[in-house]
């Protein structure tokens, strides 16, 4: 494990701590989401989002600075989409640490204060119905 951390030089870094960070916004992170199963107009994604075109399209922007995202013109649109399968991935992979980091700390809570536990024990339930309903706000 030493020598995988000791691979990652300053310019790698920060290069996933870019990543990360464009990630870490919840309307990019349904923006990228959505690209990674079609490629769309940025009207479209706009709609999507509850957004105005321009505000949509800064966020693309820090995406696409980030190579997340790539696009292509056809007339006066600009459609984008994800730009590889990886990038799927990585949502997934970041949904899933989120739930495991909820499901550790309900354990916790639990034994801490009993009469809590209803709530703790509700919250493990509340996250994959969030994910199904941005899913399904998304079309997916």
């Amino acid at each position: 494990m030493g020598a995988q951390v000791e691979s990652w030089d300053a310019e790698s870094a920060d290069r996933a701590v870019a990543v990360l960070k464009a990630v870490a916004d919840p309307s990019r992170y349904r923006l990228l989401w959505a690209l990674s199963g079609a490629e769309l107009p940025v009207s479209a994604l706009a709609e999507l989002l509850g957004a105005h075109v321009a505000a949509t399209s800064q966020h693309l922007a820090r995406l696409r600075a980030a190579g997340l995202v790539t696009s292509r013109r056809e007339g006066t649109r600009i459609y984008y989409r994800a730009a590889g399968p990886r990038v799927r991935g990585l949502l997934e992979e970041a949904s899933l640490v989120a739930q495991a980091s909820s499901a550790a700390e309900a354990p916790a809570a639990d034994a801490a204060t009993p009469e809590a536990a209803p709530a703790t024990q509700e919250r493990p339930a509340r996250a994959p119905r969030a994910v199904g309903v941005r899913r399904a706000a998304l079309g997916k």
